[in-house]
């Protein structure tokens, strides 16, 4: 008897996949686009959520607090610190006082528990809040790695808040309506390109 050819079910599984990527990176660039004016909606609730925690590699660290000009006179403001590494970095490294701020619980436990392992209680802290609702008047330096989306939400509480002189690096993702001072493209020790925004306030 002849046998019907078997259909090799595994291999339709590899586009499917490919396209549910595909789909689900169009979603978040979707949400990011769809991100309510500011002041709408339960603070924190949405604007922060939809941007993914990615690390920050050391070096591109590294190359956004010099970009910066950061120094032990600096009171350092990282919004969405996730881990709390450009904290830490800014207060170890660079001497600055530093502020983290992260929404998700176990990050900031995680980020905290580090500082204090490290001995950086002096010099920096990590505030489990919804970046929208903090007094970043202290700021000198403010980093950033938030969507597009969320910069252009944010910018208005950069303008209210922070004063003149003040430096606002972005990783990746440029803040809309604002011209950067310097725009520096880095590559990271893993061969990944990267772009960091440099932006200062006027006097």
């Amino acid at each position: 008897m002849r046998r019907e050819p078997r259909i090799a079910w595994k291999w339709l599984y590899l586009p499917l996949g490919a396209a549910a990527l595909l789909f689900a990176a169009w979603k978040q660039v979707d949400l990011a686009q769809a991100v309510p004016p500011f002041g709408q909606g339960p603070p924190g609730s949405y604007l922060e959520r939809i941007v993914p925690y990615v690390p920050t590699p050391p070096e591109i660290v590294d190359k956004m607090l010099e970009l910066a000009k950061v120094t032990p006179d600096d009171v350092v403001y990282d919004l969405g610190s996730g881990d709390g590494r450009i904290v830490i970095t800014a207060a170890q490294k660079f001497g600055a006082h530093a502020v983290g701020v992260e929404l998700d619980p176990d990050l900031f436990a995680q980020s905290t528990a580090r500082i204090k392992e490290l001995g950086l209680e002096d010099r920096a802290k990590i505030l489990h809040e919804n970046l929208f609702n903090i007094s970043m008047r202290r700021a000198t330096v403010v980093t950033l790695y938030l969507l597009t989306a969320v910069n252009e939400k944010l910018r208005p509480v950069l303008e209210k808040q922070l004063r003149p002189g003040a430096r606002i690096v972005s990783h990746d993702f440029h803040v809309p309506g604002w011209d950067p001072e310097k725009t520096v493209a880095v590559t990271s020790n893993n061969g990944i390109a990267h772009t960091l925004y440099l932006y200062i306030r006027p006097e």
